[in-house]
C-alpha cells in the first residue's frame, strides 16, 4: 500500500514535471521569438545625436558663389561667369543675393520639413504585437504556464491614406513656391539696393561739388563783406545755402551707410564689406500690351499666388480626409495562446467604433471653415496684386514723364552755365552769380539722379510683381525652388 501510495504519488508528480517542462519549453520558444524580433525592431530605430548651435556669425568676408547660377530661378537671371574682382554688375549682385542670403538659406530648410511630412503621410501605422505570459501560483493539478500572442492592425489609415498623401504633396508644392517667392523678393531687393548704392555714389559726387562751390562763394563773400563791398544779409544767405548743402551731404552719408549695410546683409557678407559695383543700372521698360498680358496671366506666374493655390488644394484634401474619417474605425487582429489548463485556442478579433455621437463632425466643420478662409485669402491676395501692379505701373509712367521733362531742361541750364563761366572768366560776371547758376545746375542734376533711381527701383519692383521675365508654369513639375 505504501509502495502503491508512493507509486501513485510518483504518478501524480510525473505529469506535473512533464507539464512544467513543457511550459519551460514553450517559454523558451517565446523568448527565442522575442529575441529574434528584437534586433529587427531595434535596427529600424533612429539614433539620437545632439547638434550644437553655431558659436558665431556665418558671414563671408568677400563675395563668393557656392552653386551655379543655372540652378537659381529668379527673374532676368542667366548663367554667367562670376568674377568679383572685375566688379559686380546687377545680375551678379542678384545671383549672389539669392545664393548667399541667410534668410533664404533658412527658408530652404522648410522644403526638407515638407518632404519629411510627405514621407510621414505615406506611412501606415505599425501592427501591434501583444504577447502575455501567465504563471499559476495555485489550484488543482495539472498546472501549466499560460501564454497568449496577439497581432492586430488598424485599417482606418488605409481609408484616408490617399487623401493624406495628396494633402502632403500639395503642401510640399506650396512650400517650394513660397521659397521661390522669397527668392523673387530677395532678387527685387538686391536690384533696388544695387540701383540705390550706385545712384548714391553719383549723388555724393554732385553734392560734394555743390558744397565746395557754396563754400567758395561764402568765403569770397565774407572777404567782400570785410572790404565793405557786400551786405551782411547777402553773406547770411550764402551761409544758409552752405549749411543746407552740408546737411544734405551728411544725410546722404547716413543713407549710404544704411544702404551698404542692407546690401551686405542681403548678400551674406560681413558688415563693412563694400564690394566693387560695376555695370549699368538701366532696366528696359515693357510695353502696355506686355503689362496687360502679364496681368491676365498673373495667377499662373506669381509664385505666391501659385503657392496659395496649392495651399487651397491641400485644404481640399484635408476636407476630404476629415469626411473619410467620419466612417467607423476598424481594427482587425489575430490571437492565439494557451491557458493554465493547457487549452489552446486561436481566434480573430474586430474592433469597430460606433458613429453615434462624434462622427468627426467637429473636424469636418473646421476643415470646411478653413477652406473658405483660404479661398477668400487667395481672392484678397489676387486683388491686392493687381491693384499694386497698376499703382506701380502708373507711378513708373509719372516718374518717366517727370524725368523726361527734367532731362529736357538740363541742356538749357548747362548751356547757360557754360556761357556764365565764359563771362566770369572774362570778368563780365561776378563769382557769386556764376556759382549760383552752377549750384542750381548741380541741384537739378541731383534731382535727376534721385528721380531716375526711384524710377528704376519701381521698375524692378513691378517686374518682380508681374514675373515679367520668368514663366513659372514649368516650375510646378520641378519643385519650384533652387
Amino acid at each position: 500500500m505504501g509502495c502503491g501510495s508512493r507509486s501513485t504519488a510518483g504518478e501524480d508528480r510525473a505529469p506535473v514535471r512533464s507539464v512544467r517542462s513543457g511550459g519551460r519549453l514553450r517559454s523558451r520558444r517565446l523568448k527565442l521569438l522575442v529575441g529574434f524580433l528584437s534586433p529587427l525592431l531595434v535596427s529600424a530605430c533612429a539614433s539620437y545625436r545632439p547638434v550644437p548651435l553655431p558659436s558665431g556669425p556665418d558671414l563671408a568676408a568677400a563675395p563668393q558663389l557656392k552653386v551655379p547660377a543655372r540652378m537659381i530661378q529668379v527673374p532676368a537671371l542667366k548663367p554667367q561667369p562670376f568674377n568679383p574682382a572685375n566688379g559686380l554688375d546687377m545680375t551678379e549682385v542678384v545671383t549672389l543675393a539669392v545664393v548667399n542670403n541667410p534668410g533664404l538659406r533658412t527658408q530652404r530648410l522648410k522644403a526638407g520639413v515638407a518632404g519629411a511630412e510627405l514621407f510621414q503621410a505615406g506611412l501606415l501605422p505599425d501592427p501591434q504585437l501583444s504577447p502575455a505570459f501567465v504563471h499559476p501560483t495555485g489550484g488543482p493539478p495539472p498546472l501549466s504556464n499560460g501564454y497568449s500572442l496577439g497581432l492586430s492592425q488598424d485599417l482606418t489609415a488605409l481609408v484616408s491614406r490617399s487623401a493624406a498623401r495628396a494633402q502632403a504633396r500639395a503642401h510640399a508644392k506650396q512650400i517650394n513656391l513660397d521659397i521661390l517667392w522669397q527668392e523673387w523678393q530677395v532678387a527685387q531687393r538686391a536690384r533696388q539696393l544695387y540701383v540705390r548704392v550706385r545712384s548714391q555714389e553719383r549723388l555724393q559726387h554732385i553734392l560734394d561739388t555743390q558744397r565746395r562751390l557754396l563754400n567758395d562763394r561764402y568765403r569770397r563773400d565774407r572777404q567782400a563783406l570785410k572790404e565793405g563791398n557786400l551786405t551782411l544779409s547777402a553773406v547770411s544767405a550764402d551761409l544758409v545755402g552752405l549749411v543746407d548743402a552740408q546737411t544734405r551731404l551728411r544725410r546722404l552719408q547716413r543713407a549710404r551707410n544704411k544702404a551698404w549695410h542692407a546690401l551686405d546683409g542681403l548678400l551674406g557678407l560681413q558688415p563693412g564689406v563694400e564690394p566693387k559695383l560695376s555695370g549699368s543700372t538701366h532696366l528696359t521698360p515693357f510695353s502696355t500690351a506686355a503689362f496687360k498680358a502679364a496681368i491676365r496671366h498673373l495667377p499662373q506666374r506669381r509664385p505666391d499666388l501659385l503657392a496659395l493655390q496649392y495651399g487651397y488644394r491641400s485644404q481640399q484634401q484635408a476636407v476630404r480626409k476629415a469626411i473619410l474619417k467620419q466612417f467607423p474605425s476598424l481594427s482587425v487582429g489575430l490571437t492565439g495562446g494557451q491557458d493554465t489548463s493547457e487549452v489552446r485556442s486561436v481566434g480573430i478579433g474586430v474592433t469597430l467604433s460606433l458613429p453615434l455621437f462624434n462622427r468627426n463632425r467637429g473636424h469636418i466643420a473646421i476643415a470646411r471653415a478653413t477652406r473658405a478662409l483660404l479661398r477668400q485669402s487667395y481672392q484678397q491676395r489676387l486683388d491686392q496684386a493687381v491693384n499694386h501692379a497698376h499703382e506701380l505701373w502708373r507711378a513708373t509712367h509719372i516718374m518717366s514723364g517727370q524725368l523726361k521733362t527734367l532731362r529736357g531742361q538740363l541742356p538749357v541750364l548747362e548751356h547757360t552755365t557754360s556761357a556764365a563761366r565764359r563771362s566770369f572768366q572774362q570778368g563780365n560776371m561776378s563769382a557769386g552769380t556764376y556759382i549760383s547758376l552752377r549750384s542750381n545746375l548741380l541741384a537739378k542734376r541731383a534731382e535727376a539722379v534721385k528721380l531716375q533711381a526711384s524710377l528704376q527701383e519701381a521698375q524692378a519692383a513691378l517686374e518682380t510683381l508681374l514675373g515679367m521675365t520668368l514663366d513659372t508654369r514649368h516650375l510646378l513639375t520641378s519643385g519650384g525652388s533652387s
